[in-house]
């Protein structure tokens, strides 16, 4: 029995490991490590880089994909993009949702509020970018498996950078389908377009009384923008589960700290022979 368990654990911690590995050196091309401001067990989002990517996905990619799990409301989070309250409001009148109030029809639509969730989009079988950058994390990344993705980066929005900037322009046609040369893809091509090609939008100056100045948005910009705000889609409270740990890891060590101490002095007695 013993050495049943023992074959069955070796069994699960090499399958992960070796079908990552070859997942990563078989299928897609390097993938390039960007220095996000996210990354880390204390590392926080850029607010200015996610209302650039917030347009970039809003004005390049809401016309094919949908974020079904964000709130426009959601914009407004401090540690995210922190959106004025004027600006959510115009956002999310610009989209169209169900209607689910009494006198609504079926398939009746409305313009959206704050409270609303951005709109499904299944356009041609585009995937949903709610979760998009956790879907593309674990073996994707640049580093590898374990812990040191935790630290340096869980390898989803590299991923979507390196897969926006990776087209090569060695596109075919096969049967009645086109497809689109991609050095990251797997297998070395995409049915999906390029979305981006640099200056694809204006970037917008969200505060102009602060000394911010919206950079070039080429195609490097754009794709690294989007992709940091992809990560926010997945994890809208990172910053305040980093804050938590934190904080709970301090009081942790307090704790110990306390314990061991009154653990000396209980024991105390009994060591200097007095009982």
């Amino acid at each position: 029995m013993r050495k049943h368990i023992a074959t069955l654990a070796a069994a699960l911690v090499t399958l992960p490991l070796s079908g990552g590995l070859a997942h990563a050196a078989g299928a897609g091309g390097p993938v390039t490590d960007i220095d996000f401001t996210f990354e880390g067990p204390f590392g926080t989002f850029d607010q200015y880089q996610l209302q650039r990517g917030f347009q970039v996905y809003h004005q390049i990619c809401a016309g094919c994909h949908g974020m079904k799990f964000v709130s426009f409301r959601e914009l407004g989070n401090e540690n995210g993009p922190n959106m004025p309250e004027e600006q959510i409001k115009a956002i999310a009148a610009e989209y169209q949702v169900l209607d689910t109030g009494p006198d609504a029809m079926l398939g009746d639509t409305r313009p959206g509020v704050p409270a609303d969730k951005f709109p499904a989009n299944d356009m041609m079988g585009a995937p949903d970018f709610s979760l998009i950058a956790k879907a593309r994390a674990g073996f994707h990344g640049p580093y590898g498996t374990g812990l040191s993705q935790l630290f340096n980066g869980m390898g989803g929005p590299e991923y979507i950078y390196s897969l926006l900037v990776g087209y090569n322009g060695k596109d075919k046609e096969v049967g009645s389908a086109y497809l689109y040369g991609n050095d990251i893809y797997p297998g070395g091509y995409i049915n999906m377009a390029p979305p981006l090609y640099g200056d694809d939008v204006v970037y917008e100056d969200y505060d102009p009384d602060d000394s911010y100045t919206p950079p070039e948005a080429t195609l490097e910009q754009q794709a690294e923008d989007v992709a940091a705000f992809l990560m926010w889609a997945a994890e809208p409270k990172m910053v305040e589960r980093k804050e938590a740990g934190f904080r709970n890891l301090v009081w942790l060590i307090i704790l110990a700290v306390l314990l061991y101490f009154t653990n000396k002095k209980i024991w105390a007695p009994v060591k200097r022979g007095d009982v």
